[in-house]
């Protein structure tokens, strides 16, 4: 494999937003062909990378940028973990841009643009070596974000937007706090070279090393929207737009992807008695209490996008509470689930935003549900099923679809069969059994199980409520890039149910790599760069 290839999903965005800007918005169909060509050739790019990392035994694909020395120089890393999280960064970005090829995109200037500086941001952090660099795409892809939560302008979305400026900032102030500890500890910042100095720091430094880590953590559980962190999220996510809101579906697991390469690289079994395993008790109970959270939220929400939202919450405390458990049969399931949520849940925010508006006007999208029924009153519109018209119903061709969709997601996020949900939630759950005497697996596997049990609920009502109890209720006409994106996402998961065992094998393979860091490190240094 050519080396280059790893530096391609960085490069490829940042040229093409860059191009885009020059090209201006007059030019829309030019900054279009961009996108889209950009967007195809990085999906080929990353399904290239990927079949390269697990060919032949590969371990791991390092790119020295100047030829410098792994210490001192910028490096970036592809191993079966980092290709997969850019392989899926990118298929959900070329399945989300038809939909925002029509009405979306024109609510705001320079979406196209932020969406690319949004695919760098995020490639980067997937494939950075050190955690200087790392910093750098975060506030990249954070400032990409800002933009894109903002795209529309509106009351209801600037009020999030700055909402969730605030929040993010001092996220990256925390980012920059624990990485300035931890380079003060060890005098280096790349994750090879710390997972090899980790081990021998003294003990009179090593309270301070692990002060770092805690801050580094708290700022990517902030992203990852830990209970009670993740208050911003839900409201967030439903006041941006709806391409917006998908793919920051996957930015949540920004957050799980660094705590999982660092909490098995940093703080694996080989970390030392003190360090190994630091922090893993206090990412499984927060991922517990992240899914009590998910779950009183998603049944009290009144809004279709906010109970997309907490889905968001469900999924985050599930993988946190998964790789807190630090089982390589666990990680293979919580990296199965972390593909098909992501999937799922895009498809359902794409979903929700046809079902909210038109999408012609300049209001704040929203669709909200009917409120509960309250004690002693009665139940509205009882002459409808007195008085019900016998005649043939007709459905509607874009209320068959966005119903069918709507089932879809339905049964993708409640994990029921036959959809890859369910494998994926299975292939989680079943290891969980062999872990049964720690309370917080216990924990975990029956809050999963009751989750999926709620969301059934929540989204059986929310559809009820859409579908049937409305029956006047005129559905907004869907174009064909719109439904064109749907059927991506859910032809992927349902591609994903027929053809599960290859890739359950990839990310078994993976979950032995991560917990198997030495092939790592040798990768990226060499015996002559190796510490002595």
């Amino acid at each position: 494999m050519s080396n280059h290839l790893i530096i391609a999903p960085i490069l490829l965005p940042l040229l093409v937003a860059a191009l885009q800007l020059l090209v201006g918005e007059k030019r829309r169909r030019t900054v279009l062909a961009l996108s889209i060509v950009s967007c195809a050739a990085l999906v080929a790019g990353a399904a290239a990378l990927t079949l390269a990392v697990s060919a032949d035994g590969a371990l791991a694909a390092v790119y020295r940028i100047g030829d410098w020395p792994a210490r001192f120089g910028i490096v970036l890393v592809a191993d079966r973990l980092s290709a997969l999280m850019v392989l899926l960064t990118c298929v959900l970005a070329l399945a989300v841009l038809p939909y925002a090829l029509g009405r979306w995109q024109h609510r705001g200037g320079h979406f196209q643009p932020l969406l690319q500086f949004l695919l760098m941001g995020l490639n980067g952090a997937f494939l950075t070596g050190d955690l200087f660099n790392l910093f750098v795409f975060f506030e990249v892809l954070l400032a990409a974000s800002y933009g894109l939560a903002l795209h529309g302008s509106g009351a209801r979305r600037v009020s999030a937007g700055l909402h969730y400026i605030a929040v993010n900032l001092t996220a990256s102030m925390l980012f920059l706090l624990g990485v300035s500890l931890i380079f003060g500890v060890t005098g280096t910042l790349n994750m090879a070279a710390l997972a090899e100095l980790i081990p021998h720091v003294p003990e009179r430094t090593r309270a301070l090393l692990h002060a770092g880590a805690a801050i580094l953590g708290v700022a990517f559980l902030i992203k990852t929207a830990m209970f009670p962190l993740g208050f911003w999220l839900p409201r967030t996510y439903a006041a941006a737009s709806p391409a917006v809101a998908a793919m920051f579906a996957l930015m949540t697991k920004v957050g799980i992807y660094v705590l999982l390469r660092l909490g098995l690289l940093l703080f694996g079994d080989d970390a030392g008695p003190v360090s190994a395993h630091f922090g893993s008790d206090w990412m499984l109970w927060g991922g517990v209490a992240t899914v009590v959270a998910g779950i009183v939220g998603m049944l009290g929400a009144r809004d279709l996008a906010k109970l997309a939202g907490y889905n968001v919450v469900i999924s985050s405390g599930t993988l946190l509470g998964a790789i807190g458990l630090q089982q390589p049969a666990v990680t293979t399931g919580a990296l199965a689930y972390l593909v098909i949520s992501s999937l799922a849940i895009a498809a359902f925010y794409l979903v929700a935003g046809l079902l909210a508006s038109d999408g012609d006007d300049d209001t704040d999208d929203t669709l909200s549900l009917e409120p509960y029924e309250q004690a002693g009153e009665s139940v509205p519109n009882e002459s409808l099923y007195a008085q019900e018209d016998e005649s043939r119903v007709v459905i509607s061709a874009p209320m068959a679809m966005l119903g069918l969709s709507f089932s879809a997601c339905a049964v993708l996020l409640a994990g029921l069969p036959p959809l890859s949900g369910f494998l994926a939630k299975f292939a989680l759950l079943a290891p969980m059994l062999e872990h049964g005497a720690r309370p917080g697996a216990v924990a975990l596997f029956a809050l999963i199980i009751v989750a999926g049990l709620c969301t059934v609920i929540a989204l059986c009502r929310a559809g009820i409520q859409i579908f049937w109890v409305e029956p006047e209720r005129i559905f907004p006409g869907v174009r064909l890039t719109e439904a064109t994106s749907i059927a991506i996402l859910l032809g992927l998961c349902l591609l994903l149910t027929v053809l599960v065992e290859s890739p359950l094998r990839y990310l078994r393979d993976t979950a032995v790599q991560l917990h198997a860091p030495a092939s790592y490190i040798h990768a990226v240094l060499p015996p002559a760069e190796a510490a002595p």
